[in-house]
């Protein structure tokens, strides 16, 4: 008996001293956004099953994605795994820069991720990234203040409604503003935001032949609506207010309207950082009248560099992460209405998630998205609230400041539309289109 519990011991100090040869620090980016945050605090569990630490670095949205395109573009190897999303990984993939994930183990489902979120994470139908969570936007709303307003919300409203609803709710000696919208300069921020708005309005970013179009009617009314809605109904310091500030507004109870992301529903109804937890409702994004909603497709994903040394630890942690069995960990611990939204079918075929008062309105938003025909008229490209070319991001965020200095005041929307137009035609001339 002693020999046997001297090779038992002696084996598993083997096997100990195996793992901790064999494990790896993994270094990765990601947005400074709450549900990343809560991955953050649950990465023990990542540890203890795999023997692998994680190092964080935690970026704001803008930051974050300059870095780790810079990182990647120059081959930089700062990063094992990165936060990217559906705009970022097909043209990294088409470039080799990602590696694929088509060899996840059959316990982690990859069929179940939801279609809509699969196919804007692949290229030549090869998943590059896997979504953490997936999101589209909707209108999340007081409850109280609309009834006060002798308005009631409808499932799939109007812009014209929700401008009369901003000015019914708004009282700023209260410091209550009806609309809080995204004005922070960036091709993710306030030109996603708008991008998406323009759709409903008939407007799109190019014609067939690859001419912009901010010369038209329809973004002069998108951007003119904007800001009158933004200027007589929002809060002050509007053009430097993105996701997160907002949704710090939203939570202290001094904005009547915020259309946003989906995945802020979470964050909203949770009485441990919200004052209006239990005063919140949810809509459709606004449409205008032209057959297309104001809401946006988007995944935060996790994709892995090609070239790093630590291929095979980074997938056991997007397996981890983006897993059933992350859902089910978070559920335990936060509850069901804090879980990662909108990237698996089995989550909303969960009876006790589909007692979530906003779950619905998330999938049906999610599914009212449609990248392959976002705008009204014909385009030749790709996206919601993003064009799916290389060009963009550096164009969008060009673009994002001349709005965002039309919100500030800084200059008229003609004048913001005209530059939009100028810097759109120059660098599309210099892309060859």
């Amino acid at each position: 008996m002693k020999l046997k519990s001297a090779l038992f011991a002696v084996s598993a100090l083997v096997s100990v001293a195996a793992t901790a040869a064999t494990a790896e620090t993994l270094t990765i980016a990601t947005v400074n956004n709450g549900d990343m945050i809560r991955m953050q605090g649950l990465t023990s569990d990542f540890t203890e099953k795999t023997g692998n630490e994680v190092e964080w670095v935690t970026l704001e949205e803008n930051v974050l994605r300059q870095r780790v395109t810079q990182d990647i573009a120059t081959k930089g190897g700062q990063f094992d795994i990165m936060t990217i999303g559906m705009y970022e990984t097909p043209i990294w993939a088409k470039n080799g820069w990602l590696v694929a994930l088509d060899d996840l183990s059959d316990s982690y489902d990859a069929d179940d991720i939801l279609p809509a979120m699969r196919d804007g994470l692949s290229y030549d139908g090869t998943l590059y990234a896997a979504p953490f969570y997936g999101e589209s936007s909707m209108i999340m709303y007081r409850t109280d203040l609309m009834e006060e307003a002798g308005l009631e919300m409808p499932d799939a409203p109007t812009w014209d409604f929700v401008k009369e609803a901003a000015e019914a709710m708004t009282d700023k000696d209260a410091e209550i503003y009806g609309v809080c919208l995204r004005g922070k300069a960036g091709w993710g921020e306030n030109m996603a935001f708008l991008t998406a708005m323009s759709n409903s309005f008939g407007a799109r970013w190019f014609d067939e032949d690859w001419t912009p179009q901010f010369d038209s009617e329809a973004w002069s009314q998108t951007l003119n609506f904007y800001l009158d809605l933004m200027n007589n109904y929002g809060p002050p310091g509007a053009s430097t207010n993105g996701f997160n500030e907002n949704l710090a507004l939203f939570q202290q109870g001094k904005c009547g309207m915020w259309i946003d992301a989906t995945v802020a529903a979470s964050f909203v109804t949770n009485p441990n950082d919200s004052t209006v937890a239990d005063k919140v409702g949810f809509a459709l994004a606004p449409d205008a009248g032209n057959g297309k909603r104001g809401n946006w497709l988007w995944a935060w994903a996790l994709g892995i560099p090609a070239g790093t040394a630590k291929e095979a630890a980074a997938k056991e942690f997007i397996e981890w992460a983006t897993s059933k069995d992350y859902i089910e960990l978070v559920a335990e611990n936060e509850g069901w209405a804090n879980v990662p939204p909108g990237a698996r079918t089995s989550l909303y075929e969960n009876p006790e998630y589909q007692k979530v008062p906003f779950a619905k309105m998330t999938l049906e938003s999610i599914n009212s998205a449609d990248p392959l025909e976002p705008t009204v008229d014909p385009v030749p490209y790709q996206g919601v609230q993003f064009v799916a070319i290389p060009e963009f991001a550096g164009i969008a965020t060009q673009v994002g400041q001349e709005f965002s200095a039309a919100l500030a005041g800084q200059q008229s929307a003609e004048e913001a539309l005209e530059k939009a137009q100028s810097i759109t035609a120059e660098e599309m001339e210099a892309a060859g289109y």
